[in-house]
């Protein structure tokens, strides 16, 4: 249980983030499309390396010291990270919500109200990142679990930002549209919290989970985050950004785990 407490407490420091990146809404000028998708570029390096170095490399090495070297450790990472991300397009195609850029998605859009729309759509991004860093610490590898926390705890920062800007850009207030942000944070406790739960049930459970969490970002990684850094033209930033923020999570994570 102390495992699970600390997922729990962990996810929701990362979570917090989102409303501590989401600040700067409230005072001065809107931030640029170009600065907006940089630091997005930045959110999804940091995910992409997070989801191999803290979560699928580890799992293969915990797969292999449980069932030994051959081909079993690589199927239990094939198949984990492909039912990841069968889980979150089934909650992108099941949940009612609403993207920036192409409106709408999911049963029984006309019923519910557009700011609750985008909470859930954002709910469904935010919502592996907790289950990621639940997974970690509730597997016990503190310096890994530690690096992948800090990690998606930076690239919640424009994150925030970047659904606060959103949000102004369709009509909201500023003070709404931080609300919203700060609001979609509060899914990482609940993702924390499951994923915690869940490795902690049976030490065979855990290379599963720590796969599952990464074909989740991936799939938030290649069919939200990436298009939408994309659709205003600017992808020799958007990608300068993804560059940085990959190398900045591999560096926090060789660093962190070495120590």
């Amino acid at each position: 249980m102390d495992l699970v407490l600390t997922a729990l407490i962990a996810s929701t420091v990362t979570g917090g983030l989102t409303a501590v990146g989401a600040l700067p809404i409230l005072v001065g000028k809107k931030p640029s499309e170009r600065f907006n998708d940089t630091l997005l570029g930045f959110a999804a390096g940091v995910m992409l390396a997070a989801s191999f170095f803290s979560l699928i490399i580890p799992s293969i090495d915990i797969s292999t010291e449980i069932y030994g070297a051959g081909p079993l450790p690589a199927a239990i990472a094939v198949a984990g990270i492909l039912l990841g991300a069968v889980a979150i397009f089934l909650l992108d195609r099941l949940l009612p919500h609403r993207h920036f850029i192409s409106g709408p998605e999911g049963p029984n859009t006309d019923k519910i109200a557009g700011v609750w729309l985008f909470i859930f759509a954002i709910a469904i991004h935010n919502f592996p990142e907790g289950l990621a860093v639940g997974v970690a610490y509730g597997s016990g590898q503190q310096e890994t679990a530690f690096s992948l926390a800090l990690g998606i705890g930076l690239q919640n920062l424009p994150e925030g930002l970047a659904v606060a800007v959103g949000l102004v850009a369709v009509g909201y207030s500023r003070l709404l549209a931080f609300g919203v942000a700060s609001l979609t944070g509060l899914i990482e406790p609940i993702g924390g919290l499951f994923g915690g739960f869940f490795v902690n049930i049976s030490e065979l459970l855990l290379p599963w989970g720590l796969v599952f969490a990464a074909g989740a970002m991936l799939f938030v990684i290649s069919h939200e985050i990436i298009p939408e850094t994309h659709r205003h033209g600017h992808h020799s930033r958007a990608t300068a950004g993804l560059m940085v923020g990959l190398v900045v999570m591999l560096f926090l994570d060789v660093w962190l785990g070495a120590v």
